[in-house]
């Protein structure tokens, strides 16, 4: 006999109860999914209104026009909303002024193991917020230390990178300056309390302008940055780069500059500086602050 194959009209129908049960599974799973997408979203929410406040006082306290960029990281937030404990908050900003100098700094900080109470931060009262470590670091463009005297004297004052080694002994390979940017095992550049750098400016001598290139260390010392110049280059159009020892002695007192970092933002114990391309910065750490202690006023 020759069997015939089976068609789908041949097949058993579902049961009513299993089609039932279909449908029950398929409306939890929808409404498990919809849940999830409520309280995402309202997590999400929590975290951008808590985000709002902090950034409005920090606004506030670093005397900006704009708010600063403020990042609170983890999830779900409102598990640590509830408790008031955060374990990093992340706040940037840039344009932050500080005295008639420094106009345009940059300011970065992460804090950790945070304590903010809920009640607190839903009334914008940042007063009992508590910073359990704070990591901070704030950049100095070339120009507002253009503006530092005796710097101010230098017109179009540049400031670039460069090694200790080619700051204090010059040339050591045909005249090529070798990579300025110190890193460890790991590939990761290295930040310590002193560092070279390179400073070029238009200057006046004998009546002329004259660009010259000031070979410097940059060293930090408790909370003061100072900037020792060790020689001088005339600029590339000029034949020579040798510089008279005479006009060394002239020029060389107005590359001389400090920087006294507790008047910066952020109340933190400065532990490394370095140099950019186009801007000097200074990093620090503290523990057990305040959220006031962003603040630019010092009082």
């Amino acid at each position: 006999m020759v069997s015939r194959p089976v068609t789908p009209d041949d097949r058993p129908a579902p049961r009513p109860d299993n089609r039932r049960r279909g449908r029950r599974v398929r409306r939890w799973v929808i409404v498990l999914g919809v849940l999830v997408i409520l309280l995402v979203g309202a997590d999400f929410g929590a975290a951008a209104f808590a985000e709002h406040t902090i950034s409005q006082k920090a606004r506030e306290q670093l005397s900006l026009t704009d708010d600063p960029s403020v990042d609170i990281h983890g999830f779900p937030f409102l598990t640590q909303a509830l408790s008031g404990d955060y374990s990093h908050i992340t706040v940037s900003a840039d344009g932050v002024p500080v005295g008639g100098e420094l106009r345009d700094l940059g300011v970065s900080a992460e804090l950790e193991d945070v304590t903010a109470p809920l009640s607190d931060l839903t009334a914008g009262n940042t007063k009992n917020v508590k910073i359990g470590k704070l990591t901070g670091a704030v950049t100095i463009k070339a120009s507002d230390i253009a503006r530092i005297s005796p710097l101010d004297k230098i017109q179009n004052l540049r400031i670039d990178q460069s090694t200790e080694a080619y700051v204090k002994y010059g040339d050591t390979d045909q005249g090529q300056e070798p990579d300025p940017t110190p890193t460890n095992s790991a590939g990761e550049t290295e930040d310590g309390n002193t560092a070279g750098v390179r400073l070029s400016g238009d200057v006046q001598v004998a009546g002329q302008k004259v660009e010259i290139f000031c070979f410097a260390l940059i060293e930090l010392k408790d909370k003061t940055i100072t900037i020792t110049p060790h020689r001088l280059q005339f600029g590339n159009d000029h034949e020579t780069t040798v510089v008279p020892e005479s006009v060394q002695k002239a020029l060389m007192p107005n590359f001389r500059a400090t920087i006294d970092t507790s008047t910066l933002p952020l109340s933190v114990t400065p532990t490394a500086v370095r140099v950019d391309s186009g801007s000097v910065t200074i990093k620090g750490e503290a523990t057990s602050v305040n959220f006031s202690d962003l603040s630019t006023t010092k009082g």
